[in-house]
């Protein structure tokens, strides 16, 4: 099923070398390891986290802050606040640099929600992680290099998509997050072998689009 891309537009990207140690501790860095944060805001909370999850399998960076920001972009509290911000941590410049350049890469080329009807108001998110990185994987309670399916859409269209997802592969739940998460959707994380992982997001993806197509169920 080919839909139409939403790109994730990126808001801000900063660096700060020399962070002062009470800023580090404040949003979780380590003054023992970390010396320098990376910051970004953007429009999409979810690409972002995939994003920041990139990051750390290409620099030695840890993620040591990513939260949305409540109701969504449209809501945002400044032009450069967005949904999103994430924050890396590493022991030097040079390694928050290299996070972030592939940062920036995922999120203009690799992660992104789609329009899931002709009217572009039913948003979805039925992305597929081949391999995790040091991030998701110990959000998600799984390994370094396990497979999963990243689901999000709105809360009917979700729920449903899910349980869809979860009967038609062989994938377990890592976890579920049920609505309303701070941008009033909700969300699942899939795992199992890629394959199936794959089969899951397409069958999240077809029920999602099919409830936008007939909302009100029938019974026959």
């Amino acid at each position: 099923m080919i839909l139409e891309p939403i790109p994730p537009k990126i808001l801000s990207v900063q660096r700060i070398p020399a962070a002062h140690e009470s800023l580090l501790v404040s949003y979780g860095a380590d003054p023992e390891r970390h010396s320098s944060l990376g910051l970004v805001t953007c429009d999409q909370d979810d690409s972002t986290y995939v994003a920041l999850d990139e990051a750390t399998k290409h620099s030695p960076v840890d993620v040591v802050y990513a939260r949305s920001f409540y109701a969504g972009a449209s809501h945002a509290s400044g032009r450069l606040s967005g949904e999103v911000l994430g924050v890396i941590a590493a022991a030097g410049p040079d390694e928050i640099d290299e996070g972030l350049k592939h940062l920036v890469s995922c999120l203009e080329h690799d992660t992104c929600f789609y329009n899931g009807d002709d009217s572009g108001e039913i948003a979805l998110f039925p992305h597929v992680i081949s391999s995790l990185g040091h991030y998701l994987s110990k959000e998600a309670g799984l390994e370094v290099g396990d497979s999963m399916a990243y689901l999000v859409a709105p809360p009917m269209e979700g729920t449903v998509g899910i349980d869809h997802a979860l009967k038609a592969a062989d994938v377990r739940a890592a976890k579920i997050f049920g609505p309303p998460t701070e941008t009033n959707y909700c969300a699942a994380w899939l795992t199992g072998e890629l394959a199936e992982c794959e089969a899951a997001a397409a069958a999240f993806t077809e029920a999602v689009v099919e409830i936008g197509r007939s909302p009100l169920y029938r019974q026959s």
